[in-house]
């Protein structure tokens, strides 16, 4: 079958970061595996970290992590799923990705395909909702419609986890949401999602916050977390809570001490790549975002679509995401 991967890391420009290839098609699906024709799928920093440093051991390594396909065969321990269904979902690191004609998946990581969505718009969404809903539910512990009279920073709000978080807690909670950028363009994305306001996060959060008078209990970093930690822990409310998906560099947790504040982080492979007894959860994440978009509350975040997938595309995707100035998601059709 057709696939995208590579051999050996190499900066983005070069020819050989990204190569098409031509490798076995994945076995008969086993347990509670399906096997997933892919119609479109989208590019995350997860996947740009990994084809910088992770040197391939035993052949090519295929990234892609987002998908939406159709399900082409299920294995004998499937209750979820059957051939012809129209499935989206997030994979996992440890295994083939989905950056190839067909995939194995976890039926118990797996949604149905929002009904309203075109496959490549369905392939913006897994990953940055999976990340978002346990961020604020499950790590931050924000129940449905809870949150009145306090506030939610979220820094990052233009990229595609941030998207996501604005969405998810504009529509499931009573917070008042506050989202960082940096531009014009951002700004105006971020409020569109519904985000109650905007601040500069290249300028004084601390400051800006305090002029809008919101003091937020609850932070949700999704980039450049070192480069702002001082921000964030001048900004967050005694006793309150902070959620991190990355770190770049190492930050100093002691400071937070003083205001009583909890650490959390969320990882969305979590669940799949440890087999937690609770990693149906996110099939039933997914059905709740898929039902969220059918009506009308949440939408998709593709800004790019970059046409069927090859070598060369995926570079071009995988460079607009190191950019740093990504609004949303880039997308890509199948191979």
């Amino acid at each position: 079958m057709k696939a995208v991967g590579y051999l050996k890391c190499h900066p983005v420009d070069h020819p050989e970061a990204l190569l098409d290839l031509d490798i076995p098609a994945p076995a008969a699906p086993q347990g509670h595996d399906i096997l997933v024709e892919v119609r479109a799928m989208s590019v995350n920093p997860v996947d740009t970290k990994r084809r910088r440093s992770e040197e391939p051991k035993d052949g090519p390594r295929i990234l892609g992590f987002d998908a939406a396909g159709v399900v082409r065969a299920v294995g004998p321990a499937c209750t979820l799923f059957r051939a012809g269904d129209e499935v989206f979902y997030a994979g996992v690191v440890n295994r083939p990705g989905s950056n190839a004609e067909l995939q194995l998946v976890d039926e118990r990581i797996v949604g149905r395909k929002p009904r309203t969505l075109s496959f490549p718009e369905a392939a913006a969404l897994p990953l940055t909702s999976i990340t978002a809903w346990e961020g604020l539910h499950d790590r931050l512990g924000i129940h449905e419609g809870a949150g009145a009279g306090e506030a939610l920073l979220v820094i990052g709000g233009a990229g595609g986890v941030g998207s996501m978080v604005t969405q998810i807690a504009r529509q499931r909670t009573a917070l008042t949401i506050v989202a960082t950028a940096s531009r014009p363009e951002s700004a105006a994305w971020c409020r569109s999602l519904g985000a109650h306001h905007v601040v500069d996060h290249k300028g004084d959060i601390a400051a800006q916050l305090k002029a809008l008078g919101v003091k937020p209990r609850y932070v949700f970093s999704t980039n450049t977390t070192a480069r702002n930690w001082e921000q964030i822990v001048a900004s967050v409310a005694p006793q309150g809570a902070i959620v991190l998906i990355e770190s770049q560099a190492p930050i100093d947790a002691r400071q937070l001490m003083p205001k009583s504040v909890s650490l959390h982080w969320e990882l969305m492979f979590t669940r799949p790549m440890f087999g937690t007894p609770d990693m149906i959860e996110q099939h039933h994440l997914l059905d709740a975002i898929a039902d969220l978009v059918d009506h009308g509350r949440i939408r998709h975040t593709m800004t790019r679509n970059l046409g069927p997938a090859n070598a060369a595309r995926l570079r071009e995707a995988h460079a607009l995401v190191e950019s740093g100035t990504m609004i949303g998601k880039v997308v890509l059709e199948g191979l």
